[in-house]
């Protein structure tokens, strides 16, 4: 029998809609299980529970009232720290915002609370979002619930962790480079990439910032598959100021069964290896469908440069980094990136330039997104899923030196730590949905998540695969050391 800890928000829905629990009393408990645990992990920096109380009190008022608020009536959720809670700081890990006081309410967070959830408090993040591991200066460290020896991945780092500790039903994360899906794979969850524009990202933001972002998109975590499918139907929507003008109707999945789709497996690539356990668990992964009876091949891929498709989203994706960079910061990257030899084409020195792309540039990486774009839709007329790693490594031992020094160990041999974003970008860069699923453990007990990719618009394909799959191969698994907690 699954803990109530890590029972799905669902089965909480139901539970509290069915009056075998209050909101009060399973409010109450994951206030006393993160009060109890969190310690030794560090996921729920900012805790509200005051309000969460009060807010659970008034959900069981409305509930025995005849009234309900909606689909997450009265469950107990968090945030991540990057997302605007009114009355609550919004640092982004960085220390000198610990007095940054939001107003209002970011609009994700407007509509998991008009959904009726209960929120509990918002969880850690790195600074300014912009690593692979969840720490910074305010907060401190996050552990992986796994392996408290090891990062839960970020920057939805403290998301991940919370969920796979059983300290919330849900959590909304946001993904650019990875910040939902890589998590996700180092502690065994499911998460989902939105399609780029879906979900609103006002209030996702450091102060003064109001306009989306490029390829960033907030997104739901959960313990269980069927939750991402319940996070979308409270997520998706118009951006605040385009409410007046036009409406989002995603399509439902069209296949009933495993056997209809037609998946392609993508194992590796030589631009970013990934460890042979994660490679090889992708063939078995195709194995496996083929058995069941999906249509399945291991040559299919977009007719793409990925090198240039990995050159294009570093581009994009770092040139949105100095948005908010003083000019004294913007000076010290422009003699940083002309100190670069102009054949350098390495990772390091293309993240370089793009700190100080010019718009002319950014058209020039623009269009060749565009061009992309139109590959991936030809791509996805002849199949429905991609399957492909999320991340290069299992979770790995934290490392808090120099980013620019830090290496990841992979195969036996020493390769850029950032080499891997690789992977998140192949469906950032188009827009593209992802849902990530754990597909078992590594030979060291850690998880090991894989990513289902699909057409533009097709987030519930995505999820609905990864559900009929889940049903074959199992699903989330209660990290040991909290498993009798």
């Amino acid at each position: 029998m699954t803990p109530l800890s890590f029972l799905s928000a669902n089965e909480l829905a139901d539970l509290i809609h069915r009056r075998e629990i209050s909101s009060l009393d399973l409010t109450g408990h994951f206030i006393r299980r993160i009060e109890q645990f969190d310690d030794e992990i560090n996921a729920v920096v900012v805790r509200d529970f005051d309000r969460a109380l009060a807010a659970a009190a008034q959900a069981d008022k409305k509930l025995a009232g005849g009234d309900t608020i909606g689909p997450l009536h009265g469950v107990p959720v968090t945030v991540k720290d990057a997302f605007d809670v009114s009355g609550l700081a919004t640092t982004w890990g960085i220390p000198s915002l610990k007095e940054n006081i939001a107003d209002t309410d970011a609009e994700a967070v407007r509509r998991l609370k008009r959904a009726g959830a209960v929120l509990l408090g918002k969880t850690n993040v790195p600074f300014a979002l912009g690593d692979l591991q969840a720490y910074n200066e305010h907060y401190g460290v996050t552990n992986n619930p796994w392996d408290r020896s090891r990062s839960p991945g970020g920057s939805s780092g403290g998301s991940a962790a919370a969920l796979a500790a059983g300290f919330s039903a849900l959590e909304l994360g946001s993904d650019m480079g990875g910040s939902i899906r890589m998590p996700a794979h180092c502690c065994g969850l499911y998460g989902h990439k939105p399609t780029w524009g879906i979900v609103p990202v006002q209030g996702h933001g450091l102060p003064g910032m109001v306009a989306p972002l490029d390829m960033g998109v907030p997104g739901p975590m959960a313990r269980h598959v069927e939750d991402l499918e319940l996070a979308m139907d409270v997520l998706i929507g118009p951006h605040v100021l385009d409410q007046g003008g036009w409406q989002l109707q995603l399509p439902r999945p069209a296949k009933k069964s495993i056997e209809e789709y037609r998946v392609a497996i993508w194992p590796d690539h030589e631009v970013a290896p990934v460890d042979v356990e994660i490679s090889d668990r992708v063939v078995t992964i195709g194995e496996t469908l083929a058995e069941l009876g999906a249509h399945i091949s291991d040559k299919a891929l977009p007719d793409i440069d990925f090198k240039n498709s990995q050159s294009t989203y570093l581009n994009l994706m770092w040139s949105l980094t100095m948005s908010g960079a003083t000019d004294e910061q913007y000076q010290t990257a422009r003699q940083l990136a002309d100190a670069i030899p102009a054949d350098d084409m390495s990772d390091a020195a293309v993240t370089a330039r793009a700190r100080v792309l010019c718009h002319r540039d950014w058209l020039h990486h623009n269009n060749q997104r565009e061009q992309m774009r139109f590959a991936w839709q030809a791509f996805f007329d002849e199949w429905d899923i991609l399957i492909c790693p999320v991340f290069a490594v299992p979770a790995f031992a934290h490392d808090h030196s120099p980013i620019q020094k830090r290496t990841l160990e992979i195969n036996d041999e020493p390769h850029a730590y950032l080499q891997s974003m690789f992977w998140a970008g192949v469906s950032t860069l188009p827009y593209l949905p992802s849902t990530v699923f754990p597909s078992g453990l590594s030979k060291q007990g850690l998880p090991i998540g894989l990513q289902a990719i699909g057409a533009g618009y097709d987030d519930y394909t995505t999820i609905h695969f990864a559900k009929l799959l889940t049903e074959r191969i199992g699903g989330f698994q209660i990290p040991p050391a909290y498993e009798s907690k």
